[in-house]
């Protein structure tokens, strides 16, 4: 029955994007970065939708009162990173329209690229590192200053249930050259959607949110180091049973 729901929503999102992709192709001239962001967001929360209905995920949420309530209180968001599930959810869940820093190649997945190149986010050439961080820090601030968050996943990649990737530095070298402060997350989506996994299992997806981190004239390594702490321990907290 899992394999038949979980064909059945890859199927349904297949079918989805590709109408709404070209829809926010062909509108974005007229629309606004904002409202481009919303039209995409609109796909997301029936991709989300979908997969409570069809699939059984639910999402609960932990530590919503730690997230900023100004307009344009900034904030980066450091969250755990288990399968494209979170990459739906988030923009979902937040109050603020979010950036995410991604590589460029995505822009050139067919409907949800071409959507994607449309929005106000990051994307950058991995291999021109030190060329891509400035990219970040620029269009970083820009966009924290206009009350959007940035939103990136410190691992690099999906990493599987129980398991720890490498906490790489960037989005706390961003956080240090802006003042913005830094939010864990930890995310518990592999329990039902594991990485690169066709089949999907109903359950309960936990989003545990962290007090916002201070990150004027802090050290990026040891910031991160900080926010790995948190991450690491909720998830072993929320998910006790893959950290045996």
């Amino acid at each position: 029955m899992n394999a038949l729901r979980s064909i059945l929503h890859l199927m349904f999102m297949a079918v989805t994007v590709i109408p709404w992709g070209l829809a926010v192709v062909i509108a974005s001239p007229f629309l606004s970065s904002t409202q481009i962001y919303w039209m995409c967001v609109g796909w997301l929360r029936l991709a989300v939708r979908s997969g409570e209905i069809m699939l059984g995920i639910r999402n609960q949420i932990i530590g919503y009162e730690n997230l900023p309530v100004g307009s344009k209180d900034p904030a980066i968001l450091l969250v755990k990173h288990q399968s494209t599930w979170e990459t739906f959810c988030m923009p979902t869940l937040m109050p603020h329209p979010l950036a995410y820093v991604f590589k460029k190649e995505l822009l050139y997945v067919p409907f949800f690229g071409w959507a994607m190149s449309r929005m106000d986010m990051i994307h950058i050439d991995r291999s021109k590192r030190k060329e891509a961080f400035n990219k970040v820090v620029s269009q970083g601030q820009r966009l924290l200053d206009q009350g959007t968050w940035v939103i990136m996943f410190p691992e690099g990649t999906r990493i599987a249930r129980g398991q720890q990737g490498t906490y790489k530095v960037g989005g706390t070298r961003l956080a240090v050259a802006t003042g913005a402060p830094v939010i864990p997350i930890a995310v518990t989506s592999a329990k039902c959607w594991p990485r690169k996994a066709l089949i999907k299992r109903p359950g309960t997806v936990e989003f545990s949110i962290g007090k916002p981190i201070p990150s004027q004239g802090r050290d990026p390594d040891e910031l991160m180091r900080e926010v790995e702490a948190w991450i690491e321990a909720e998830m072993r907290r929320l998910d006790p049973q893959a950290y045996r």
